[in-house]
C-alpha cells in the first residue's frame, strides 16, 4: 500500500473515532509499528492530526472551538443534534459527556427548554451556557486532555448521587452484538458511571461508527433506549439495533 493511501486511511480512523491507537492501526493496515509511527509524525508535523502516547487524536475533538479545525462529518451531527431535541422536555435532567455531535446539540437546544444538564465535558458546559434557561452543573475530576473530559474516581463518586432522566452518550462504536465500546480505561469507567446515573439511555452516532468493535466493553445494546444516528429509522443497516428492542430516531 502506498504511503498517500495508507496516511488517507490513517485520517480516517482518527477522524471517525477521534483517538485511535498505533497498535491497532499496524494490525489495521498490516504494516509495522514503526511505519505507523513515522505516519504519525508526519500527519502531526503537517498539522492534521495530534500525536500523543501511543497514538493520535483528532484535531477538532480536542479544540471544536478552533474555527480552523473541520469537524468530521459536521451536516450529519447536525441532523442528529435536530433530531436528539425530539427527546428533550422541560424540566427534565440530563447527564451528558462531550464529543463534536454532542457540542451541535448543545448549541441547538431551544431557549423555550428548561432543563438541568449535568456534563462532565467543560467545552460542553461552556456552550450551554449561552442559553439563559438552561441550569448547566459540571462535574469536575481530572480532565483528561485527550479527550477533553473530567475523569477519575472523584467523578464517578459523584455521579453515583445522581439520577437523572436521561443520558446522552455519544460513540466511539456500537454494535448490535457488543454494544457500545471504546479504548481508554478511565473513560470508558466515567462512561459506565453516566449510564448508572440515568433513567433512560440515548446514543447519539454517525452511522460510519456503528458495527464497529473497541476493545473496552461500555454498556450492552439491550441498556440503551434510543440510538440516533443521521439515517432514516427504516434503513436496513438500523435494523439489528431495532431488533434488540432499541427505539431508533
Amino acid at each position: 500500500m502506498r504511503k498517500s493511501k495508507r496516511q488517507e486511511l490513517i485520517l480516517r480512523e482518527i477522524d471517525l473515532h477521534n483517538k485511535v491507537f498505533s497498535v491497532e492501526l499496524s494490525e489495521q493496515l498490516n504494516v509495522s509499528d514503526d511505519t505507523i509511527r513515522r505516519d504519525l509524525h508526519e500527519l502531526a508535523q503537517e498539522g492534521k492530526i495530534i500525536k500523543v502516547h501511543g497514538g493520535a487524536i483528532s484535531k477538532s475533538f480536542v479544540a471544536p472551538f478552533n474555527n480552523e479545525n473541520i469537524v468530521y462529518a459536521a451536516e450529519a451531527k447536525r441532523t442528529i443534534a435536530m433530531k436528539a431535541i425530539k427527546l428533550l422536555r422541560s424540566n427534565m435532567v440530563v447527564i451528558t459527556e462531550g464529543g463534536t455531535t454532542m457540542l451541535e446539540l448543545a448549541k441547538m437546544i431551544p431557549s423555550s427548554l428548561k432543563l438541568t444538564i449535568i456534563t462532565i465535558s467543560p467545552q460542553v458546559a461552556i456552550t450551554l451556557a449561552q442559553h439563559e434557561n438552561l441550569n448547566v452543573i459540571g462535574v469536575g475530576g481530572k480532565l483528561e486532555r485527550n479527550a477533553n473530559l473530567f475523569i477519575g474516581a472523584s467523578v464517578v463518586n459523584l455521579l453515583a448521587g445522581l439520577k437523572a432522566d436521561l443520558c446522552i452518550l455519544g460513540a466511539n462504536a456500537f454494535s448490535a452484538e457488543e454494544g457500545l465500546t471504546d479504548l481508554d480505561w478511565e473513560v470508558v469507567q466515567v462512561k459506565k458511571a453516566l449510564i448508572r446515573s440515568s433513567k433512560k439511555v440515548a446514543v447519539i452516532s454517525i452511522s460510519e461508527k456503528l458495527n464497529t468493535v473497541k476493545w473496552l466493553n461500555i454498556c450492552s445494546a439491550g441498556q440503551v433506549d434510543w440510538l440516533i444516528t443521521e439515517l432514516d429509522p427504516s434503513d436496513p443497516l438500523l435494523q439489528p439495533y431495532t431488533d434488540k428492542g432499541i427505539a431508533v430516531l
